[in-house]
């Protein structure tokens, strides 16, 4: 019955309270029209949307969240450096990174990950789903760019989704 009702009730959540943020101010009027929202829009749309995947290991998730945040820090740091420091040789680089993760939600996570890490944005997936085209800021050597991304993030994702 929740289902039908709520088909995404985190979703709903956080779209009512992003409702209160946008208006702010918690007004009756506010509470009811966010929460009308927030109940009609993901019950509209439930169709469009595929079934969320079962994880496998929610400890390899948080090991992921901080692996990602630590990741983020430290390259925010490398890119910034690269950019205000006096050595601008940069050796950008294209990286063809084979997949072994076969999960959409797998696949789409890992480009993700990978493009909010500074300096480094995913670009295409082939059409098989086994390879994931990256750019890279400044690789001076990309065999060990493709073994770190693989290492670091693909297999974690791995082993949340398969």
């Amino acid at each position: 019955m929740r289902e039908r009702v709520l088909p995404r009730p985190v979703f709903t959540v956080v779209l009512w309270l992003t409702w209160l943020l946008a208006a702010g101010s918690v007004s009756v009027g506010s509470l009811l029209l966010g929460g009308l929202l927030a109940v009609a829009v993901p019950w509209l749309f439930r169709t469009f949307w595929p079934e969320a995947p079962a994880l496998q290991n929610l400890g390899a998730m948080i090991r992921y969240f901080w692996i990602v945040a630590f990741d983020i820090i430290v390259a925010n740091l490398i890119v910034a450096r690269l950019i205000v420091g006096p050595n601008k040789r940069l050796r950008p680089e294209w990286l063809e990174i084979p997949l072994d993760i076969e999960h959409p939600y797998a696949i789409s996570i890992l480009a993700s990950t990978i493009s909010l890490t500074p300096g480094t944005v995913s670009s295409n997936l082939s059409g098989d789903r086994k390879t994931l085209l990256v750019h890279s800021l400044d690789c001076p050597d990309p065999e060990a760019e493709i073994a770190r991304i693989k290492r670091r993030y693909e297999s974690p994702l791995e082993e949340m989704f398969e």
